[in-house]
């Protein structure tokens, strides 16, 4: 049954109604005082207060919201003398479940009892259901994200509100090693800072701890309490979750953050099967570079950054040069060969953030960053002489000889949008084509447009066919 605190300033009242509730089969502490009533509830948990409104020095009213206001679970049951509407209805107002007035019969008084635990407990498990219920959805939400950015967001808020944490930081392994990826509730604080006085303690604590969490000691941050969590699936460390609380833990960061960890994991581990696929689809099947369709994705994204970096850029296009009698005079198998041993000869001449595509076929692409015509023509020209002198497939007995002809366009010299960027560089490419090939033209007015069979399937569509005023002849 049920622990009970009988408040009453009657010694009478307080054995009768005690006896009451004891054989009711509840465990009853009965006191005289509000004084006596609170150092009683500091000692003992108790589910129930049972009091007189007319207490010595005070009123029940006032014992009836110092409970509401410092033990919201107990239940409270107002027991008086005062026959009258007003003092019933500042009761149920401040938070009493019911009102008797005295003299209360036994069974009356043990049945109020029963029915306001009864309700205390639905209400407590309607109100844990709903809390699983919130945390369910939260974990689904960020299981099932897919995208980084949305997926830190979703994390760092779902598990600020689950746990009832006053600021969180998100972790996950990066190259092998933890890396700060979200925080949130740090106010003024820069990522700087936080990342400063957390990355290195739960990097040196989080293979240690059980998979529950652990409180770890991070003081610099102003916050009394810092909760750590790792992020795993199955035997695999994703990353993990630090709270902090300006007191204590919360029940709901103890047993909230496990479960959320685990949705965290298994949307760590999607995501970078995600990645993987993602990966597939933007590779060139040959050789291992990136593909038109990953070019295009990337011009999208360089040319919706100009509003707040508009450094220029520059697109290499290049064509090898009788490439088909390769294929005629060695086979296909050979051909294919020399496209990979190009690609490695072309990735050695660019830098680590440029971006090199096989375009299709023995055509390549090359988007170089920070790049105008000038440095491009530099790029191509390196480019050029590595192709042409190299000797490709030595080691198979070959040896063979090739060139290529490269055709540059620029932002903002030459083009403003894509299409005009890419088949600037086309059209200039082409024109080496028509001549002397082993050449680099430089995107210019009036250009020959590329046949148009060139233009049926590719992916970025080609811009109408009409004289350009962009470009300087090279």
């Amino acid at each position: 049954m049920a622990q009970i605190l009988l408040v009453d300033d009657e010694k009478l009242a307080r054995s009768l109604y005690s006896d009451f509730l004891a054989g009711a089969g509840h465990e009853v502490t009965a006191v005289g005082s509000i004084a006596e009533a609170k150092e009683a509830m500091a000692k003992t948990r108790f589910a129930m207060l049972v009091t007189d409104l007319i207490l010595p020095q005070s009123d029940g009213i006032a014992l009836l919201q110092y409970v509401r206001s410092t033990h919201p679970d107990v239940e409270v049951l107002v027991i008086t003398a005062l026959d009258k509407v007003e003092p019933a209805v500042r009761a149920i107002k401040s938070g009493a479940a019911d009102y008797l007035v005295k003299p209360v019969q036994p069974e009356v008084l043990a049945h109020a009892v029963t029915r306001a635990l009864t309700q205390h407990t639905l209400l407590k498990e309607n109100q844990a259901l709903r809390t699983h219920v919130a945390l369910l959805e939260a974990g689904q939400r960020i299981a099932t994200t897919l995208e980084r950015d949305k997926l830190f967001e979703a994390t760092a808020a779902a598990f600020q509100s689950m746990c009832e944490a006053d600021a969180v930081v998100v972790f996950t392994k990066e190259a092998g090693k933890l890396e700060l990826s979200g925080f949130q509730g740090f106010g003024e604080l820069i990522r700087e800072v936080v990342e400063r006085q957390t990355l290195e303690a739960v990097r040196e604590t989080v293979e240690e701890i059980e998979r529950t969490g652990q409180e770890i000691v991070i003081k610099e941050l102003g916050l009394d309490t810092a909760f750590l969590v790792p992020v795993s699936e199955g035997d695999v460390l994703y990353g993990a979750v630090l709270l902090f609380y300006r007191d204590d833990i919360s029940d709901a960061g103890v047993s909230g953050a496990p479960f959320l960890a685990r949705h965290l994991g298994l949307a760590l581990k999607n995501l970078g099967k995600f990645a993987a696929v993602e990966d597939l689809v933007y590779l060139d099947d040959l050789t291992h570079l990136f593909n038109s369709r990953y070019l295009q994705l990337v011009l999208d994204k360089e040319f919706k950054a100009l509003a707040t970096n508009d450094k220029p850029f520059a697109l290499a296009f290049l064509d090898l040069d009788y490439f088909k009698s390769i294929n005629d005079t060695h086979g296909h198998l050979v051909g294919s060969k020399l496209l990979v041993e190009v690609a490695r000869v072309l990735k050695n001449c660019v830098r680590d953030n440029d971006i090199v595509c096989r375009w299709g076929g023995d055509e390549y692409v090359l988007l170089l960053r920070g790049t105008d015509s000038g440095g491009a023509l530099k790029v191509a020209e390196r480019i050029r002489r590595s192709i042409e002198s190299h000797r490709f497939l030595a080691r198979e007995g070959f040896s063979l000889s090739i060139s290529t002809c490269i055709g540059i366009a620029s932002y903002p010299e030459h083009a403003q949008d894509q299409e005009t960027l890419v088949d600037l560089a086309d059209r200039a490419m082409y024109r080496g084509k028509k001549g002397t090939r082993n050449i680099i033209y430089m995107a210019a007015k009036n250009l020959e447009a590329t046949p148009a069979s060139r233009h049926q399937s590719g992916p970025l569509p080609a811009v109408p066919r009409k004289e350009l005023k962009d470009g300087k002849d090279e």
